[in-house]
């Protein structure tokens, strides 16, 4: 798939993938999601790579949020299909780091929430709008908001509409670390690379676990198949069933555990 909104590089095991609107505020529009859905998956399927950075071009957005077409919004297929991408960050046992180099707004700010780690520029800006413009972003926007900041925190944000410098943001927790802008993207990078020397095996089981508490049956899923059933495939106790089924016989079970 040849993208027209998005821009993704490799260095080693770290893709970096960037918002490449900047001319409109890096909003993802239909075909923005759909990039980086493609983008995404194709990084969950690569073993070669362990980690990826999110962030926006230029030095003013990271995102501000979804752009909707007032004509083809009103077909249901047309609607933005962020909830994809979200569901993606948040899923993928790998590492996505957001690099927030400018203003976060709205979806954009559900973006850096959803990523597992966000360094910030300090001109970096956060904030949601929703209410001002009669729209909302339950769920993601909502739920992982509270687990970030805080219940109290979360309902300001959105109820209150405030602009949050990225001091303020750290200071509550919204982002991890704040740096000068021209050190942002080495930064970030700097940070997914030094995940990459962890076992992949147990930071996805960490990842999974986190997701988990709120993805239910799917969350479930990912932790029993992804990482139980990888574990359990080397056992002893896997290989004498195994073995066992392919000979028609009983299972030697004092095997299990000798």
């Amino acid at each position: 798939m040849a993208y027209d909104d998005i821009l993704t590089s490799t260095d080693g095991p770290v893709l970096t993938i960037t918002l490449n609107r900047p001319d409109a505020g890096n909003k993802f529009r239909y075909q923005t999601c759909l990039e980086l859905i493609d983008a995404l998956q194709k990084f969950r399927l690569d073993p070669q790579l362990r980690a990826a950075v999110l962030t926006g071009a230029g030095e003013k957005f990271f995102c501000i949020g979804g752009e909707h077409d007032p004509i083809t919004s009103l077909d249901q297929s047309q609607v933005l299909p962020i909830i994809d991408v979200y569901q993606a960050i948040d899923t993928i046992p790998k590492p996505i780091i957001a690099a927030v180099n400018g203003f976060a707004v709205g979806g954009g700010n559900v973006l850096h929430t959803v990523c597992d780690l966000t360094i910030a520029s300090d001109n970096a800006v956060f904030r949601q709008v929703g209410p001002m413009v009669g729209s909302f972003d339950a769920g993601y926007g909502s739920w992982y908001l509270e687990d970030t900041i805080g219940r109290k925190r979360a309902k300001e944000m959105w109820y209150l509409n405030k602009k949050y410098t990225a001091e303020q943001a750290r200071e509550m927790g919204l982002v991890n670390e704040v740096v000068p802008s021209e050190e942002l993207q080495a930064r970030a990078a700097e940070v997914a690379r030094e995940i990459t020397s962890r076992s992949p095996l147990a930071i996805g089981g960490m990842k999974g676990a986190f997701s988990a508490r709120h993805n239910g049956v799917s969350g479930q899923a990912r932790m029993a198949h992804d990482q139980q059933l990888t574990l359990y495939l080397q056992t002893k106790e896997a290989h004498e069933v195994s073995a066992a089924f392919g000979e028609r016989r009983q299972p030697k079970t004092e095997s299990f555990w000798s």
